[in-house]
């Protein structure tokens, strides 16, 4: 019964808990009959070497659980910025959230991360303020910090009992009643007197808040009433999946305190497929409209491939969330994304590193296909009959890059089909090969995501590879309209190549890259047209300047000749590639580089240290907030280039005592002076 699923992603900031979390649910459900831990390698949702040597989550995995007759979907995903786009795939196709805080850390910068994915997908959440027998666990401030920097709109679900190394259980404010923790058991228990207050004063606070939704809630408290419990609950939930309320809950993951009651969260507060509605596609031919399809196994067929992985034993997985309608093992169906028909092999139900075999899926089922051959990350699948085309996935730009070499030559082609295979599953990693240098360039999101794919190469598929020193990954672009001219004209023994192209080249204020035709009364054949878009986004791939990709861009095609017998789609490209190098080295190209939001914990003492640092990287502070007392998060700007080696400075500046975190912001422009130096250290490294 759909009414009785639940599709729930886990996330927060790295170290909150979350896999901890993840493997104690695992644990009270019955998937596993032991504890599985971060710490010593052992969870199982960490089933990558990678994460069981750091003791943290890379790749978001998927499992099935069961709880109170309902099924629990659950992916886990990784906390650290480098792996965002786990998070960003994950939130695309998930449809409640568990996000897990600190109850010492708090909102740390990938908890707000996190957040505003979640509220770019409108996912209905509930929060878990883990570990709250930490020594210096606040709750109530917590939820504090969630409302003045998230705007949450947090209200406590429950009152804990103790803190700290006293920490000992929770009141449920909705049911009226605690519960005391021993040996992993659970114990119903009076409320304690001295925590009689508290508790009315956070269930006033409660239903004052659920009575601004609900007419039923309002009246029973203006007559001051009792109310009942299933009624609160009704109430919460539909503020919940509203959006209006985020319920928060505590416990201590690790002691496997609090667990049952957030499992019991999950069935009470987040949606069913049922609950989300149907989901809205655009149609294939006409932009402007859409269809809707209803989670029912009689709609059409639809759903969207979020993630791939290549399994040594069965191959290629390719992870889809199924919207509507039914998939059987040897159906035909369509990649719309593509324009492909795709046949599939067998359907997997994933947990974890295991898998059960099933001959069909339906709606709001996360299971794995075999036997995708062109699909990707973000691609729509559906009924062949009924085609639409679902939301795609936001991938971020990478940032960083390496030049990676294979030990002999003889391991070049291994390399190729290694790096082939690990951009199929990451669409946030990119390798290319520099014809100039003979060297392949690998670049990602952060030292560590890099740092993560050179150990697969080497573990994983045996190439032994010789690394280079993290770079920047620069970008090129143009700061003012030129119109540019070439004729394209050879001519050797046989049929010549000819082509002439007039185009106009401009910033694109938008971002990206577009093409616009405005040739008119066949001056360009219409079947060459593509043949000049092809050229010149060829040549924005490898660019002009510095062998960056070149971006921001608009090309408008204005007039052209052609030969009815010399012209062939190779002259055209070639004439547009050349056409458009000429035309951009003549619009003042400039390099953009990765500019870095970061954000610093630092207590008060070293603010001018830390700010003045920051100042000498070019970079900018914009904003201080308290984060807690004696300490201040500092927010700003700055260059990656400006960043390496951060940490050890940071640490001197404040004797260990302040950290940071860095995510992507957007490229700028580089000043002039500093385009200059990259531009001549890089000419110094190629004549090397």
């Amino acid at each position: 019964m759909l009414t009785k699923l639940r599709n729930i992603g886990i996330a927060a900031h790295i170290d909150a808990g979350k896999t901890t979390v993840t493997e104690r649910i695992l644990f009270l459900t019955g998937m596993n009959r032991k504890l599985g831990e971060t710490h010593d390698g052992s969870a199982t949702m960490d089933f990558m070497k990678q994460e069981q040597e750091r003791g943290i989550t890379i790749a978001s995995a998927a499992i099935t659980a069961s709880w109170n007759k309902h099924q629990i979907n659950i992916i886990d995903t990784p906390g650290h910025v480098d792996f965002t786009i786990e998070v960003e795939r994950s939130l695309r196709v998930i449809d409640g959230m568990v996000a897990v805080f600190c109850s010492v850390g708090g909102v740390e910068p990938q908890s707000e991360t996190v957040w505003y994915q979640a509220d770019r997908y409108k996912v209905p959440r509930i929060a878990f303020i883990n570990k709250m027998d930490r020594t210096g666990a606040e709750f109530f401030e917590v939820v504090n910090q969630m409302n003045e920097y998230l705007d949450a709109h947090a209200i406590p679900f429950q009152v804990p009992i103790g803190s700290e190394a006293d920490f000992n259980g929770m009141i449920d404010v909705i049911e009226g009643k605690a519960y005391e923790f021993d040996d992993k058991k659970r114990y119903e228990v009076d409320i304690p007197a001295e925590y009689q207050e508290k508790y009315l004063e956070i269930r006033n606070q409660l239903i004052e808040r659920l009575s601004d939704f609900n007419e039923e809630v309002m009246e029973l408290f203006l007559a001051e009433e009792e109310i009942p419990a299933e009624l609160l609950r009704d109430a919460a939930r539909d503020a919940t999946l509203k959006l209006f309320i985020t319920p928060v809950f505590c416990g201590a993951a690790f002691k496997n305190k609090g667990m049952q009651l957030l499992l019991d969260a999950v069935v009470d507060y987040l949606p069913s497929p049922i609950d989300v509605g149907a989901i809205v596609g655009i149609d294939i031919d006409d932009e402007e409209k859409t269809h809707t399809r209803l989670p029912s196994p009689q709609a059409p067929f639809s759903a969207l491939a979020f993630k791939l992985i290549n399994d040594p034993y069965v191959g290629q997985q390719t992870f889809i969330r199924i919207y509507s309608g039914t998939v059987n093992s040897g159906d035909e169906i369509s990649n719309t994304t593509k324009g492909k028909k795709e046949r599939v092999g067998r359907i997997l139900k994933i947990r974890a590193k295991d898998r059960e075999e099933l001959t069909s899926a339906g709606p709001g089922d996360i299971v794995a296909l075999i036997g995708m051959k062109n699909t990707k990350t973000g691609d729509t699948l559906c009924s062949p009959d009924n085609p639409l085309f679902l939301e795609n996935i936001n991938i971020p730009p990478t940032v960083i890059e390496m030049k990676i070499n294979p030990k002999t030559r003889k391991e070049q082609g291994k390399l190729g089909e290694a790096l082939a295979k690990l951009v199929n599953e990451d669409p946030s990693f990119v390798a290319r090969f520099d014809e100039e240098t003979e060297e392949t360039i690998i670049a990602g999101m952060g030292e560590l995501h890099l740092e993560i794919i050179v150990d697969r190469l080497m573990d994983e598929f045996k190439v032994d590879v010789e690394v280079g020193e993290p770079a920047v990954a620069y970008r090129e672009a143009i700061s003012k309209d030129v119109e540019v001219e070439y004729r394209y004209a050879k001519q050797s023994g046989g049929k010549g190549q000819f082509a002439q192209t007039l185009m106009r080249i401009e910033p694109h204020k938008e971002g990206g890259y577009e093409f616009i035709n405005k040739i008119k009364g066949g001056r360009i054949p219409a079947e060459y047209i593509p043949s000049v878009d092809k050229g010149i986004k060829k040549t924005l791939e490898r660019g002009i300047l510095a062998g960056f990709p070149i971006e921001n861009v608009k090309v408008t095609l204005l007039d052209g000749k052609f030969h009815p017998v010399d012209s062939s789609d190779m002259a055209f490209q070639t004439c547009a590639s050349i056409c458009f190098k000429e035309g951009f080295r003549k619009a003042e190209p400039i390099l953009l580089e990765p500019v870095m939001r970061i954000e610093i914990n630092t207590p008060d003492e070293f603010i001018g240290d830390v700010v003045g640092n920051i100042n000498r990287r070019r970079g900018k502070i914009d904003s201080m907030r308290r984060y807690r007392k004696g300490s201040q998060k500092l927010n700003g700007i700055v260059p990656l280039s400006e960043m390496f080696g951060y940490s050890t400075s940071l640490r001197n500046l404040s004797s260990g005592r302040a950290n940071y975190s860095m995510e992507f912001h957007q490229y700028m422009p580089l000043p002039k002076t500093v385009q200059e130096e990259v531009l001549e250290k890089i000419r110094k490294a190629k004549e090397e």
